[in-house]
């Protein structure tokens, strides 16, 4: 058993004693290349948002990360890598690529950064063109209650995993100025509908 399983497990007991509820489960595919288009309000959204997925999930995450001692070791170890945020990250996006063809699950954040006030943000125009690159599909996917999620998350924490969507039902209408942000908006607004279940 690797140490993404093991750690894995170990976070879905903590969010069952929490009252976690996942809802759309079935819409992952069971394989192939897969994007994960995520809302993004705490640290904890990739550990709640993988450990909700029966495949492992490569998540892309901000440089800075990786210069914590134990923070970065751990992030290496389950299969994370970093990008330079603000910029045209070449290495990053080889990186996502290669992920990509090899049929694994790719993990982003397309706000660019956390949410302070939890409203959903604009996407960066970046995962559609390795959506473009790779023909994967993109999955959107909704997570609440990991903002201050051990003092205010109980029975509050919710992930909704949407249909996935692909280049073909993404296409934008002759005419429009910035094809990919079109794109990318567009996939935002699906994550932004996703249907949170009640709190009990």
């Amino acid at each position: 058993m690797t140490l993404y399983n093991v750690a894995k497990g170990m976070f879905r007991l903590q969010f069952k004693l929490m009252g976690w509820k996942i809802q759309g489960v079935e819409n992952l595919p069971l394989e192939g290349p897969v994007i994960l288009a995520i809302n993004h309000v705490s640290m904890w959204d990739p550990i709640v948002a993988a450990s909700s997925l029966p495949r492992p999930v490569r998540f892309m995450a901000k440089e800075e990360l990786f210069s914590l001692p134990l923070l970065g070791k751990l992030f290496n170890t389950l299969g994370a890598f970093p990008v330079k945020r603000g910029q045209g990250d070449m290495n990053a996006i080889r990186q996502s690529l290669a992920i990509l063809k090899e049929g694994q699950v790719l993990g982003l954040f397309p706000e660019g950064k956390r949410s302070k006030t939890g409203t959903i943000q604009k996407g960066m125009p970046g995962m559609v063109l390795l959506m473009e690159k790779s023909k994967a599909s993109i999955l959107p996917i909704k997570v609440n209650g990991t903002k201050h999620m051990f003092t205010k998350g109980w029975g509050k924490l919710f992930v909704v995993i949407g249909k996935p969507l692909t280049s073909e039902m993404l296409k934008a209408p002759a005419g429009i100025d910035n094809r990919r942000e079109w794109i990318a908006d567009r996939i935002m607004q699906a994550v932004l509908d996703l249907q949170l279940p009640k709190a009990q």
